[in-house]
């Protein structure tokens, strides 16, 4: 075995122990659980038992807390196996259903449900996508209304991972429906909450996994269900979308190595014209090319799995990754099961199920559509995108990020305080603005001269240029000067974040506030006490 930079003996030796898993409780049952549509309470209890569902888990509950590259090995024998279902479905439970709850959840949150999540009794969905809101997760439309101790909890779900055989489902919903991305709550929802409801749908495949339509009419559910805090959810789910992507880009890359190596056995023992396939030049060529790029594609995911391990919020290359995993499975699907010709077209053969099951990959987790553009924000926009839980290994050294903005997530980009509506001061947009110079530091200007326009649409903004000159800062209505920086947004969404209501990193990334010069805005902020 060659060298790696990223497994250890341990790693492997982990390794070992789940394909003897996998080979013992996965292989064996895998026809069944794609004709019952469902994999069995019990093989999540054995997974359980062995401790595979707490390895990125906190001690304290039951789990191991061990570093990222055993979870890599886990999802990647685990897509080895060729039951794409168990993947999708291990992957729900363990990486997005509890993801929030381990990074936000209370304590006595925690406590009730992690237990379980790691020992395999308790079986976890998540559930944010709606048939009107899918990658638009700002447009969901089911709602949680506040009365006394409990939430009362209202709409649909489709399409989720194990929406049908769960036993909590942590659901995205709006509990404040006029406020956008700045009134998302995430709560648990247990099972059996009387008016909480499933539908089992059909899919073409990853059939072992059990997917669903919820309905909820009138759900009660506790107050203290409710993860983190109250309309957070949003940039919780934005910030949780890395590791999902990243375990889609494992699964995938994984998946489509078994499809090689699958049809490499078969084009060596498969004969045509008087010889084994695997002499043909056409496949020779073709299977090379993609085994290629299939081992470009693990090393970019290999490190990013890296990144990630040492806390670093790796938006760039999760997104990269995902995108290029899922569409060389897509890809490695068509060329393997071409290479079996008539016979790969028969279900009896496993490259039809990886055929079917491949496809999904570039939906699930974020369209590639929607990957391609969020990759241009960064690459051409130079978007820049901050964790909304803050960090994530606080133990890590990290290099130097000067590139980067150094702003928390608890704070506006435009550092100003978020009780701006307190003691009669501005809550307006045109008068936050216009009150810059009253709260400007002159010591922290030396040798910053810059010239900012803001173009604020709507009936409380306006057009203004905050120019900073010799440590002195004003304010004029429209335009003037050639502006260092620009900053365009509509006054309700200005309001939202310098007030509070909304994650100022979110509205960036999600194109409501645009920046075109983030370097010199992240100086700017430094100028100016907040608003107290």
């Amino acid at each position: 075995m060659k060298a790696s930079p990223y497994f250890t003996e341990d790693h492997e030796l982990f390794r070992q122990s789940v394909r003897q898993f996998v080979r013992a409780e996965v292989l064996p049952h895998i026809e069944k659980w794609e004709e019952e549509e469902r994999i069995p309470a019990e093989t999540w209890k054995k997974m359980g038992d062995l401790g595979f569902l707490g390895i990125n888990m906190p001690e304290e509950y039951g789990g191991t807390n061990n570093d990222f590259f055993y979870s890599v090995v886990l999802l990647e024998e685990i897509a080895k196996s060729g039951c794409a279902g168990l993947a999708a479905a291990h992957g729900v439970h363990q990486f997005m259903s509890t993801a929030h709850l381990v990074k936000a959840g209370s304590p006595e949150l925690k406590k009730k449900y992690l237990p379980g999540a790691i020992n395999g009794s308790l079986l976890g969905a998540l559930a944010i996508s709606e048939p009107g809101a899918g990658s638009d997760v700002a447009s969901i439309r089911t709602t949680a209304v506040k009365q006394g101790d409990h939430y009362v909890l209202n709409g649909q779900k489709t399409f989720i991972t194990n929406g049908v055989y769960s036993d909590f489902v942590t659901v995205a919903c709006k509990t404040r429906p006029d406020a956008g991305t700045a009134g998302i709550s995430l709560l648990i929802v247990d099972r059996n909450t009387a008016g909480f409801t499933a539908r089992k749908l059909k899919k073409i495949g990853w059939r072992s996994s059990d997917t669903a339509e919820l309905f909820f009419e009138n759900v009660h559910v506790p107050a203290e269900n409710l993860i983190g805090e109250e309309n957070q959810g949003f940039y919780y789910i934005m910030e949780s979308f890395q590791l999902e992507r990243l375990v889609a880009a494992i699964s995938a890359v994984a998946g489509a190595e078994l499809g090689v190596e699958t049809t490499l056995k078969y084009i060596g023992e498969r004969e045509a014209f008087g010889r084994p396939i695997s002499k043909f030049q056409a496949i020779r060529h073709r299977l090379v090319d993609l085994i290629t790029e299939l081992e470009a594609a693990r090393q970019l995911t290999l490190y990013t799995a890296w990144l990630f391990d040492r806390g670093e919020f790796a938006v760039k290359e999760c997104t990269m990754a995902k995108l290029l995993a899922t569409e060389l499975g897509k890809k490695a699907a068509d060329i393997c099961l071409q290479c079996f010709g008539g016979y790969g077209y028969m279900e009896e053969y496993p490259i039809a199920r990886m055929y079917r099951d491949a496809r999904v990959g570039t939906i699930v987790g974020g369209t590639s559509e929607i990957m391609r553009e969020i990759l241009s924000k960064i690459i051409i926009d130079d978007a820049q995108y901050q964790p909304a839980y803050g960090t994530q290994k606080p133990d890590v050294q990290k290099t130097d990020t000067s590139s980067e903005p150094a702003v928390s997530s608890d704070k506006s980009i435009f550092n100003l305080n978020k009780s701006a509506t307190m003691n009669g001061k501005p809550e307006k947009a045109s008068d936050i603005i216009k009150g810059l110079p009253a709260r400007f530091k002159a010591d922290k200007a030396e040798g910053f001269d810059a010239v900012f326009h803001f173009d604020i649409a709507g009936s409380n903004g306006g057009q203004f240029t905050v120019t900073v000159k010799d440590k002195t800062c004003t304010v004029t209505e429209g335009f003037q000067g050639e502006p260092t920086c620009k900053v365009t947004t509509q006054d309700t969404v200005y309001e939202d974040v310098e007030l509070g209501r909304t994650n100022a990193q979110m509205a960036v990334m999600t194109g409501k506030i645009k920046i075109n010069n983030i370097g010199a805005m992240m100086r700017f902020v430094g100028l100016f006490d907040r608003l107290a």
